[in-house]
């Protein structure tokens, strides 16, 4: 492959190449291989940056092990933010009480947020600072804090990050993205999760020389006036339809399995919807929505029947609006979607974590739990996937993303592995509107976004039973792909480059 300036100018057998480009620079790749670079489609830059740098909860066993976890971390005078506890994965499903948190907490303001950061574990002093919390929906005297009542506390504890704690939080991720092989993300931000500051801070930091890309989504209606200040791609990301199954608050159409009771949280309708379609498409901008359960999916999908009334389905197709996560859909809702040139940004390590028979997916929804995040079929019916982490809910390994689209769960709903490299590449590009035929690829003309590989641990089986390394030529009966079988170590990122800039180099 030969680079000129930011473009892939020619690709091609070594001998040829060398003849064509005389005195250009050689780079041996010694036996790691090249590749397009990776695309997030859905992250949350300051949350993930704080995440790597704090006390992380993913790992906690039960209750006990979080408040432990708390006590040793807390310092006077400070907000202690923690997040990634997820009781359906504990030896003990109990959730500490908020005297529990005030116990170990000594006092200090604590947020401790669930893996699907939809919910919240808080101390008394944490509420002491936004008391209308306790009069918000979702307010629990005892437990998590849900629904409105954690967007309140949300709120509190992003008001308590100092300008230099969020510089380094962003720096952070962004030095992070790019050591996996990542050159563009999709920054998820809105009033719920991140706050105008924090999106301005972001976008300059990006702005330097050597980052990823950031493109950039308000979650909010009625933004159009804030949407052109910044740039922005869209109105869309994290504008929430519903919440999630994790924390009980993604919509259903019939009851949680374990929670009878509750068919989740609504926050948009149907007119809603449209109204913010509309709006969008007239702008000229990309609408799109947070929709996870199959209630918010079908409010969704009747949103943008009635939006094609009033603009027409070429123009509402023509601005590729997107859903995130998408998690609960049928066929005829998504050949509808596809109708309507919708992308699908989507989480295959979703289905990882907590799909299968015992899994939280099972938990929640029972016999629906299988039908959860059926990539196979949305590729079938023409919907365009992205995908991405959701970063800090999942982590920034877009290999183990493939994987796992891979290897689902659900027998016929993963993907091969090339289509599965194509929507962690190609498929995040022309969801955030690049639809040139080429970024995301390498083939002459296309931007020079690629990652040199390391997979001398890798090694494939062949036909004959002999096991050797993966390799790049085609006459070795490799597949395209290094082997990304459960348990066989992913690639390690040797250089990322976007545009012919090197952004990260081992």
């Amino acid at each position: 492959m030969a680079v000129t300036g930011d473009t892939v100018v020619w690709v091609g057998q070594d001998g040829p190449g060398r003849a064509l480009h005389p005195g250009a620079e050689i780079v041996d790749l010694d036996g790691a291989f090249v590749a397009p670079a990776f695309v997030d489609a859905h992250v949350h830059a300051t949350a993930t940056g704080l995440h790597l740098s704090g006390l992380d909860l993913t790992t906690v066993h039960d209750g006990a092990e979080l408040l432990a976890a708390v006590r040793d971390a807390v310092r006077p005078g400070e907000v202690l933010i923690a997040h990634g506890w997820d009781e359906t994965t504990w030896t003990s499903p109990r959730i500490p009480s908020r005297a529990e948190i005030d116990a170990a907490a000594e006092g200090a303001p604590v947020y401790l947020s669930r893996v699907d950061v939809h919910s919240a574990l808080v101390s008394t002093a944490l509420v002491d600072l936004v008391p209308e919390t306790r009069d918000a929906d979702g307010w629990s005297a005892e437990g998590p804090l849900t629904r409105d009542a954690h967007h309140h506390a949300r709120k509190t504890v992003r008001a308590a990050i100092s300008p230099a704690q969020r510089h380094r939080a962003q720096d952070a991720f962004l030095r992070h993205a790019a050591e996996h092989g990542i050159v563009s993300v999709h920054e998820c931000a809105g009033p719920d999760i991140s706050g105008e500051a924090d999106l301005t801070d972001l976008l300059a930091l990006a702005a330097e020389p050597g980052r990823p890309e950031v493109v950039a989504y308000w979650g909010e209606r009625d933004a159009t006036d804030l949407a052109r200040r910044h740039g922005l791609r869209g109105l869309a990301g994290d504008l929430f339809v519903d919440g999630a199954l994790g924390s009980h608050t993604a919509c259903l159409r019939e009851p949680y399995t374990d929670d009878t009771g509750s068919t989740g949280a609504r926050y948009l309708d149907a007119d809603a919807i449209a109204e913010h379609l509309v709006t969008c498409t007239e702008a000229g901008l990309q609408a799109g929505f947070h929709v996870i359960g199959d209630g918010g999916v079908t409010e969704v999908v009747r949103g943008f029947q009635i939006a094609e009334k009033t603009v027409g389905q070429r123009a509402l197709a023509a601005r590729g609006h997107r859903l995130e996560h998408l998690e609960m859909i049928d066929t005829e809702q998504a050949a509808l979607l596809a109708g309507w040139a919708v992308s699908a940004s989507m989480q295959p390590r979703f289905d990882a974590l907590w799909g299968g028979d015992n899994g939280m997916y099972a938990t929640r929804l029972g016999e629906r739990a299988p039908a959860l995040n059926p990539f196979a079929m949305l590729a079938a019916t023409g919907v365009v996937l992205a995908f991405g982490s959701d970063s800090p809910v999942t982590p920034l390994e877009p290999w183990e993303s493939v994987r796992a689209a891979i290897h689902h769960h659900t027998p016929g709903s993963g993907l091969s592995a090339r289509a599965a490299f194509n929507a962690h590449t190609r498929g995040g590009h022309r969801a955030a509107g690049v639809n040139d035929g080429m970024t995301g690829s390498l083939t002459p003309g296309a931007p020079a976004h690629y990652a040199i590989w390391d997979a001398a641990e890798l090694v494939v089986a062949t036909s004959d039973s002999r096991v050797q390394r993966w390799s790049t030529d085609p006459r070795s009966r490799v597949p395209a792909l290094p082997p990304l079988d459960p348990g066989v170590p992913a690639p390690t990122c040797l250089r990322t480059v976007r545009g012919g800039r090197t952004l990260f180099e081992a």
